[in-house]
Order: C-alpha cells, then structure tokens, then sequence
C-alpha cells in the first residue's frame, strides 16, 4: 500500500500497479509465466524512498530461487528512480498454491479447481 505518492524524475506515478507491471517482465523459467501472473508476489509496499515487495516461490526447494529473486531486484532497480531502495523478501506464508494465479494463468496450464 503506497502510504505517500512517489514519481519518476518523468512524473509518471509509482504505485502498486507500475511495480506489478514491471514485475510482469520476470519469467520463472520452469514454468514458463511471469511471476505476477502465477501468484508470486504477495505484497507490494512503497514509501518515500523504498519499495518493498514481498514474494515467494511455488515451492521453498525451488532451484530457482536465487535467480528469481536477482532478477527481481534487478528488474526493479534498474526501472525505478535512483533515490528508491529496493527490498525484496522472500516469504512463505501463506504457502503458494495454483489457485493464487491469474484467471488467464489457470487457462493456460488448464487448472481447475477440485
């Protein structure tokens, strides 16, 4: 939740959504989809001078933990304006499951509900 509003040297606003969208760009290279779309990120939270996000994995034993997490932290830093830190968490609780995708994200890998 963006407890102040924070731009771009542009102007264009930082929120929830921008960060999401940035966020997009990141493919969990297993499964072939983009980490917002397959649930993984849980928490997006800025404030004057820092963006955190909180994020997991679809599994604590995922071998590319590390790799995500990097290019999370890369993706954003390399976007966002210079005076905003990046924190980017890992968290497990709630644990992941396929219901947390995208409706599209489900249609693609034909889940259904049991």
């Amino acid at each position: 939740m963006t407890t102040t509003p924070v731009s771009t040297p542009t102007g264009t606003p930082v929120d929830e959504s921008a960060i999401r969208d940035i966020l997009s760009g990141v493919i969990d290279p297993e499964i072939g989809m983009n980490i917002v779309a397959l649930g993984l990120v849980y928490r997006v939270d800025i404030s004057p001078d820092q963006v955190l996000v909180e994020m997991t994995m679809t599994s604590p034993a995922c071998p590319m933990g590390d790799m995500i997490h990097d290019e999370v932290v890369t993706a954003l830093t390399e976007t966002l304006p210079e005076h905003l830190t990046v924190d980017v968490r890992l968290v497990w609780e709630p644990p992941w499951n396929p219901a947390m995708m995208t409706q599209a994200a489900k249609d693609h890998f034909g889940w259904t509900p049991d």
